[in-house]
């Protein structure tokens, strides 16, 4: 299958730059598979597609400012970060740059000495380990001088960090949010519980290889990064339970859906479990648990859009998406959602 399949035509001023005011009230685009319907509603309207026993499955992983900007000790090279993962307690793996100034044995300093760090490995894919020394708690010191790591599509700053974090936001760990879930407030939340909707939880914690692009021209020599994840027992259960009573698996974001076809089994069961996935469906993958999605537009040529082109046949997902551009839809990370089922 060949990378030019996954592309199309976006004009830059539909890329969103800053969030919805109310994050329900973003345009919502339903695609009944059965029928091969396209529907435009607005995200509040997902109740309404939302059956009684059906199981929403969120990510609840929280996004850590993970943009540092130091200095090159003994030198005025300045420097950026992006932390991407915790390799051990205090070593991470981390995006530089300038990469070619930044070998092993270099000595960084973050916020006036708040934070120091030394590079201790150069890997193979041009990332490095990094070790940090501080006084205190991490997560504390980055609250104080990390900036949250918008993607470099979105220009303009952030005014609130908060609204780049889902409402369900719990478990610290993410370089990215998972976007999909910016969508719901509290509220929206408990009318659909109060319909009679499961929510069960998984985490993963977004790395930024999620969003790197696809450079070979046959996707299936694409090679992704893995992921953390964990899911707990009560919430394999509710998954579990919705599977045995017939009713749907719905996936939050295209997180959550990795987690739940990373773990299941052949007849879509889950279980308790903690690992790292570099699961990378495109199309030709049978879905084994997830039965309907809820996602934002992603990228041309993005594994995210060949994931969404293997639940909903690729020539589906491509008129729904050069709908979109037709219709001024917003796109990517504060952009508008689509709900396939």
């Amino acid at each position: 299958m060949k990378l030019e399949e996954f592309d199309y035509n976006l004009p830059e001023e539909l890329i969103a730059q800053h969030p919805n005011d109310k994050r329900d009230e973003a345009r919502l685009m339903v695609l009944n598979r059965k029928n091969r319907t396209i529907e435009d509603k607005i995200f509040k309207d997902i109740i309404e597609y939302l059956n009684e026993g059906d199981c929403l499955v969120i990510n609840n992983t929280k996004v850590i400012p993970a943009r540092l900007y130091g200095k090159k000790v003994d030198s005025d090279i300045n420097v950026e970060i992006l932390l991407l993962k915790r390799v051990e307690e205090d070593i991470w793996e981390v995006i530089v740059k300038p990469g070619r100034r930044l070998k092993t044995g270099a000595k960084i300093i973050f916020g006036d000495g708040l934070l120091k760090g030394e590079i201790i490995d150069v890997l193979e894919n041009g990332n490095r380990k990094i070790k940090f020394e501080y006084k205190g708690i991490f997560n504390e010191i980055l609250d104080q001088i990390g900036l949250m790591p918008l993607p470099p599509y979105i220009k303009e700053k952030l005014k609130d960090k908060n609204s780049y974090q889902t409402v369900y936001a719990k478990y610290e760990g993410s370089c990215a949010a998972p976007t999909a879930g910016l969508h719901f407030t509290k509220e929206l939340l408990e009318r659909i519980k109060q319909k009679g909707i499961v929510i069960a939880n998984v985490t993963l914690h977004v790395g930024i290889g999620t969003f790197r692009p696809v450079k070979v021209e046959n996707i299936e020599e694409h090679k992704m990064h893995t992921e953390h994840y964990y899911i707990k027992k009560e919430d394999a259960e509710k998954i579990n339970e919705a599977k045995k009573t017939g009713k749907r698996v719905i996936a939050c974001g295209t997180t959550s859906c990795r987690v739940l076809e990373t773990v299941s089994d052949e007849n879509g069961f889950v279980k308790e479990v903690e690992g790292d996935t570099g699961i990378f469906i495109y199309p030709g993958y049978k879905y084994k648990c997830v039965d309907a999605l809820i996602t934002n537009f992603h990228l041309p040529k993005s594994t995210l859009i060949m994931l969404v082109s293997a639940l909903a046949d690729k020539e589906f997902i491509m008129e729904a998406y050069n709908r979109a551009v037709k219709e001024k839809y917003k796109f990517f990370s504060f952009g508008d959602a689509m709900f396939i089922e």
